[in-house]
């Protein structure tokens, strides 16, 4: 993944981190999105919204996902905030489980991957990507 955008995308130093965390056990990515309004890049010319085009990556992140043993367990679309600004910060929650961090980074350097990931940089205005440990062990 490119890193243009720190809201957008990892920063190298980021991705450096991850990588040498230490950490070997599985590892669940929460990720918060807000959509753009029309998506850009790769889906500029369908006139498709910024979830359309984010809609297009998951279906088409699938056998990635699989190919690492990884698989989301939640997926869902903020309705209220009930805790924190009244105004809505967030479209989309997704909390995604993968073996390892290792296989995190193996499917998202993956050729395939990076050019289905395309679809999610045409949809999202605004995201972060959090890296989680299972808290009870």
């Amino acid at each position: 993944m490119s890193a243009t955008d720190p809201s957008i995308e990892p920063t190298q130093v980021q991705l450096e981190r991850l990588a040498a965390s230490g950490e070997d056990g599985p590892v669940m990515m929460i990720n918060l999105v807000r959509f753009k309004e029309r998506a850009d890049g790769i889906d500029a010319d369908d006139g498709i919204t910024g979830a359309e085009a984010y809609a297009r990556y998951g279906a088409a992140l699938q056998p990635y996902l699989q190919g690492v043993r990884g698989r989301v367990l939640l997926g869902g679309a903020a309705t209220e905030s009930v805790i924190g600004p009244e105004e809505g910060e967030w479209d989309a929650v997704f909390v995604a489980e993968y073996p390892s961090r290792k296989a995190f980074l193996e499917m998202t350097s993956d050729p395939g991957y990076l050019e289905v990931h395309r679809h999610r940089a045409a949809g999202v205005a605004d995201s972060r990507l959090i890296a989680c440990r299972p808290l009870f062990r």
